[in-house]
């Protein structure tokens, strides 16, 4: 469902620091949505190589995202489970 070519997405939660996303993505990353403060969102990073190429940020509204063990999604294993509390 991308216009655009990536090969890895991250999925931070609410409060992650901007040290932490950088640490997780391996590269530099000015953080857009100030997620560290914020518990509203949780912001997912699409990587290609090691470039960000798109960034969104999914409003919780309740729910809690999870990508799984990985700890991150590929083009082959990209299903996010939300779970509605």
């Amino acid at each position: 469902m991308t216009t655009f070519d990536w090969d890895k997405a991250y999925l931070f939660t609410p409060y992650s620091t901007q040290e932490a996303i950088e640490e997780e993505l391996g590269t530099d990353f000015k953080d857009p949505s100030h997620i560290s403060t914020r518990d509203d969102i949780y912001l997912l990073v699409f990587l290609d190589g090691d470039e960000v190429v798109q960034y969104v940020e999914m409003e919780r509204q309740g729910s809690d995202f999870s990508i799984g063990k990985e700890g991150h999604l590929t083009p082959s294993n990209d299903v996010i489970s939300i779970e509605r509390h």
